[in-house]
């Protein structure tokens, strides 16, 4: 720890990524990458990239994305907001709306980002537990507040709530603003966009890491009320004038347009995540209702940190969160069927289980 630090950075516990391995041979269903590369549409914009362009900066507004997104959730571009994954965003979103005296309401198990800005930006903030089977109940978060997000699918435990529950947390908290990160919404669950029509107090965040197999370019976007993307834009602006790189935006562009390559792949992932489900449950494993591209799964009998430990010694990473009250749990990201058969085999020959 070095002296030169300033006493909130010392105080500071980072967000720690899933691991990404640096030898070969390696199964990686730990840190939620789609399996499938990205739209062949968003290749040929990269393969074909006049490299000439990089010497000038990219556009500060990112429009042509803007207008995608727009056109593709049936928005205007002043309701889109657009960063550098959206990891971004939600900083950005965390400092120009939860920076009041009362605390900001969260789920106790989910995205640990969360917490991690909380501390970074100096932001009280009060967790919510979860009901039965890791539910979340909007109906929790009634107390005074400076905000409230929650991650829907929810993250890691991959339950979602309905659009329902969401509308009816809008019309109870009216002096706050209700985000909801939706990284994981193409993969099942109803997405809180339409919502964003008609209350001027909700933000929604999305990505194009998950479904749309850009996890390397960087793309995150948030959709909801000018005053609220203009809040955005006033933090970005002060912040960094120029979040995306010119092949980020393009290739995010090819790949919002291409319809036919999304509804495929997330499909297949889908079925995927239903077959290794039925499969695990056979082996003596309780995953909870999935609506992501991965399971939040334990074993009736054996621990978790110990099956991650024999599954990274077979060359399969998975993620194992050592937390009370999930430190059984394992978060296994939906990877190909051939991937999947590969984990279920692995496991059927553990001493325990097969």
């Amino acid at each position: 720890m070095s002296k030169y630090w300033s006493d909130a950075i010392k105080r500071l516990t980072p967000y720690v990524p899933g691991e990404q391995p640096k030898e070969t041979g390696i199964t990686k269903l730990n840190t939620n990458e789609n399996p499938y590369p990205p739209s062949a549409k968003a290749a040929e914009v990269i393969n074909g990239f006049d490299t000439g362009r990089l010497r000038l900066y990219s556009d500060p507004d990112c429009s042509r994305l803007k207008d995608a997104i727009a056109s593709y959730y049936a928005v205007e571009r002043k309701n889109v907001f657009v960063g550098n994954g959206s990891d971004e965003v939600l900083a950005h979103t965390f400092s120009a709306f939860f920076r009041h005296p009362r605390p900001l309401l969260l789920p106790e198990f989910t995205y640990s980002f969360y917490d991690v800005y909380c501390n970074l930006f100096g932001i009280d903030y009060k967790m919510i537990p979860l009901q039965d089977q890791f539910r979340l109940d909007l109906d929790d978060y009634n107390e005074p507040n400076a905000g409230i997000i929650f991650a829907n699918p929810n993250a890691p435990t991959s339950r979602a709530v309905e659009l329902g529950e969401i509308e009816a947390l809008l019309q109870r908290n009216t002096e706050s603003v209700v985000v909801v990160d939706e990284a994981y919404v193409d993969f099942g669950a109803s997405s809180a966009i339409e919502l964003t029509r008609k209350y001027d107090n909700v933000l929604v965040i999305q990505t194009f890491s998950k479904s749309r197999s850009l996890a390397g370019m960087r793309v995150g976007f948030a959709i909801g009320h000018e005053d609220l993307i203009s809040g955005l834009e006033m933090v970005k602006n002060s912040f960094n004038s120029y979040p995306l790189d010119m092949l980020a935006i393009e290739s995010a562009v090819a790949a919002i347009e291409d319809q036919d390559w999304f509804e495929e792949t997330t499909q297949k992932i889908i079925e995927t995540r239903e077959w290794t489900a039925k499969q695990l449950e056979q082996l003596g494993f309780v995953s909870l209702p999935s609506k992501t591209n991965f399971l939040f799964t334990q074993h009736r009998h054996i621990e978790g940190a110990e099956l991650m430990g024999y599954l990274r010694a077979k060359k399969i990473l998975v993620r194992h969160f050592g937390k009370p009250g999930i430190e059984n749990y394992l978060r296994i990201t939906i990877g190909t069927l051939e991937e999947m058969k590969l984990l279920v085999d692995t496991l059927a020959r553990h001493p325990d289980i097969g």
